[in-house]
């Protein structure tokens, strides 16, 4: 056990109120460290706290098993610490792992932050890609928009060491807006969770995951399948909603997408653009050639992101699950 687990699981042992006590003498960063530790614990095994605590065997003996969660971290928190301060450390310690706040973006799904940072100024996203992993700065930066991504590309070449200012801005606002949204997430549904991570795996994967999910939990994988939003399933959207998604998205990443797309919402896509854009659109598929099954996937997760987006701001309406039938 790491040095917080440790301190966790001799928390869990002394009970709340000697507990809190010990809590409320410490530093926040240690309440945040032994707090990520308690939340995610589980189930210590009497022996190995009678190891843990040896000045304490015959209570801890009589005590058993212990089992640490969120709810009992949460709990303890709350009876030493104002709710505002606990709601605070919970959310934190609900997101992405990492120890900073430049840690925990690592561990971001980079469509997610590239969803994020495309709407702040190119100097903040400059900042964040710098200070992130080159591989992972890379993922995210193709995904941002074209003419966006040039820019950001030219605040990284003009930019000087960031002063300690700055980087506090960025981490203060990142921390206010992005990661308690995530943290916030990490409450939903397990199933809804698992819809969002299947919406972003390749399509062989997601076959292949799902056919196996099928075999131990048909229950869970028909639950899943319902509450996933593909490609396809834009064909559910009215006319003046996919006319909204056209203006927006990228014109090379639809090409892309459309060219591994079935002929009924290839079609579909078509009859909702100008006779002459669908032209154009028709002509750049044919003369596109063998793409790449990733590319195809990669482009569809793109546009499905933009059409969730803008169904989050009101814009465009989308059928929640595969077999709602809309009325309007």
């Amino acid at each position: 056990m790491t040095g917080p687990q440790r301190a966790a699981a001799l928390m869990l042992a002394l009970g709340e109120e000697r507990a809190s006590g010990l809590l409320s003498r410490m530093f926040d960063d240690e309440v945040r460290d032994i707090s990520a530790a308690m939340a995610s614990l589980g189930t210590v095994q009497a022996v190995q706290v009678e190891e843990l605590c040896k000045d304490f065997v015959e209570q801890i003996g009589q005590a058993g098993a212990l089992v640490g969660s969120w709810e009992t971290t949460e709990r303890m928190l709350l009876r030493t610490l104002p709710r505002e301060r606990v709601t605070q450390i919970m959310e934190e310690i609900r997101g992405p792992a990492g120890r900073t706040m430049w840690d925990k973006l690592g561990n971001v799904n980079e469509v997610v932050l590239a969803n994020y940072l495309k709407n702040e100024y190119p100097q903040t996203v400059a900042v964040v890609l710098s200070k992130i992993k080159p591989d992972h700065a890379a993922r995210v930066l193709a995904l941002l928009p074209e003419g966006f991504a040039m820019e950001v590309v030219m605040r990284m070449l003009r930019m000087e060491s960031p002063q300690a200012e700055a980087l506090e801005g960025v981490e203060r606002t990142l921390k206010a807006e992005f990661m308690s949204n995530l943290a916030r997430s990490a409450r939903r549904d397990a199933h809804e969770t698992m819809a969002e991570i299947f919406n972003n795996l390749d399509r062989t994967a997601e076959t292949r995951i799902l056919s196996e999910l099928e075999g131990r939990s048909a229950e869970s994988a028909a639950r899943i399948r319902a509450l996933m939003f593909t490609f396809e399933d834009l064909r559910r959207l009215d006319s003046g909603g996919m006319q909204v998604l056209l203006r927006v998205v990228d014109k090379e990443k639809l090409t892309i997408a459309l060219k591994g797309a079935s002929e009924t919402l290839r079609e579909f896509f078509l009859r909702n653009m100008s006779e002459r854009a669908g032209r154009l659109l028709r002509d750049d598929i044919a003369a596109l050639g063998p793409v790449r099954l990733k590319d195809v996937d990669t482009a569809q997760a793109l546009i499905v992101a933009t059409a969730k987006e803008l169904a989050q701001q009101g814009e465009i309406r989308l059928s929640q699950g595969k077999e709602e039938e809309m009325v309007y």
